[in-house]
């Protein structure tokens, strides 16, 4: 049977004056660029699989599932086969529809709006269904990575006690912070294309970091992903996605300090890796993938402050910052959900293994999937649903710094590890 690859893209740009990273920054002022949800269709081997990239911030627990489940009647698949992934620009929507919900009670602040978020699933799931139409037949594949040069580093800087001594935030004023070294990264960005003989239909590009250079000033875009996205977009032809990977604790925050002429520089550092990795590709016969799916039971976390008590209490406080009612809502919608365990998947094209991770993972899951794969050409997605938050490695814990703070899962580094595993096929 023929291999069909079906891509699609529909505008998810917020209106003026919605919420934006969660309500916990300046609402939508003005639109820089376009936020996009970007995908393809996968059809002509057992049941079809749809992949689907937001530049979006995170798309959670209820969210997360009325997007599968509506993706998955328009490509007639099944839910686990439709993965909902998340670039994580910060000057973008990050949603919830529990939580949203647990702050209306309250009459608290915004962090979304359902009718926006009801209207982008209606025209994702019918253009979904429009491009189903117009699949094209794919019958090869080419991967290929590159070094990026100054982008990635390390958030967590640890001092000589073992515990964070700077947190290197996206953009990073501090010379000291800056000065550290860069730390645990995986510096290369990855490509995968299907193709029709030597024409590329789709390709996709991972790299693993928090992908912004500035944020906050409500000016809506998907910052320089994006731009080295679109730039190589025009220039190469084909379809083309960015994908984040495993950037929990990575961020741009030593080699940025937030100016307009830094976020040209990461972008121009994005795009030549973009063409080196094009320039070194492995072109071989598409093999028809094996999918594994693996749920995943993470556990909530015991602390008193992350109780449904605590939560209820801070949800309640009309005088608490609303970034920390919006918290205290997201832990509730998680403790509602925390049953039902969360997807992870992996397409296992022979000689190619595409992982989809959930929430926002440690680096260290990304290398130790590198690790167990073998030989395979490598690529995980992380930012898939993102109701576990943060998923750091269980040190971290101890370690201090901002992440283990909102981090909804309890440590669960030996789960993560174990699933990685599977997915792996080992």
């Amino acid at each position: 049977m023929k291999a069909l690859i079906s891509p699609f893209s529909v505008d998810v740009t917020p209106p003026k004056g919605h919420p934006l990273c969660g309500g916990w920054i300046t609402p939508v002022q003005s639109i820089v660029d376009p936020l996009e949800a970007r995908g393809f269709v996968f059809t002509g081997h057992e049941a079809p699989w749809v992949f689907c990239e937001f530049d979006w911030v995170g798309i959670r627990n209820r969210a997360h599932l009325a997007l599968q489940t509506a993706l998955a009647e328009a490509a007639r698949t099944t839910p686990e086969r439709v993965w909902i992934h998340c670039v994580h620009p910060h000057d973008a929507p990050f949603t919830d529809v529990g939580a949203q919900g647990y702050l209306d009670s309250v009459h608290g602040p915004a962090s979304m709006d359902l009718g926006f978020f009801d209207l982008v699933v209606s025209r994702l799931s019918e253009t979904v269904k429009k491009a189903l139409a117009k699949g094209q037949e794919v019958d090869r594949m080419a991967y290929g990575k590159a070094k990026v040069e100054a982008v990635a580093s390390a958030r967590r800087v640890l001092g000589s006690n073992g515990r964070v001594k700077f947190t290197r935030t996206s953009f990073t004023k501090d010379a000291a912070a800056r000065e550290a070294p860069e730390g645990l990264i995986d510096p290369y960005l990855r490509m995968l294309s299907f193709l029709q003989g030597n024409q590329p239909i789709v390709t996709v590009h991972t790299y693993a970091t928090h992908p912004m250079s500035r944020y906050g000033e409500g000016k809506v875009s998907a910052d320089f992903t994006a731009l080295a996205r679109r730039n190589w977009e025009k220039k190469q032809g084909g379809f083309v996605i960015y994908a984040t990977g495993c950037a929990g604790n990575i961020t741009a925050g030593k080699y940025n300090d937030g100016t307009p002429e830094s976020k040209i520089r990461l972008a121009s550092q994005l795009e030549k890796a973009m063409d080196e990795s094009w320039e070194k590709r492995t072109e071989i016969p598409l093999e028809m993938p094996i999918f594994r799916h693996c749920p995943i039971p993470f556990a909530a976390r015991r602390e008193p402050e992350f109780s449904t008590e605590q939560s209820w209490k801070v949800l309640e406080n009309k005088k608490a910052a609303p970034s920390a009612r919006g918290n205290a809502a997201y832990q509730l919608a998680w403790l509602d959900r925390v049953s039902r365990p969360v997807h992870t998947a992996a397409l296992d094209f022979g000689k190619v293994l595409w992982i989809s991770l959930p929430g926002e993972p440690f680096i260290e899951y990304q290398l130790f999937a590198q690790e167990i794969a073998g030989d395979r050409f490598t690529i995980v997605s992380g930012y898939g649903d993102d109701g576990p938050g943060y998923i750091p490695i269980d040190s971290a814990f101890a370690q201090g710094g901002y992440e283990p703070t909102v981090a909804l899962a309890a440590p669960s580094e030996a789960l993560m590890k174990k699933t990685l595993a599977k997915l792996a096929g080992r």
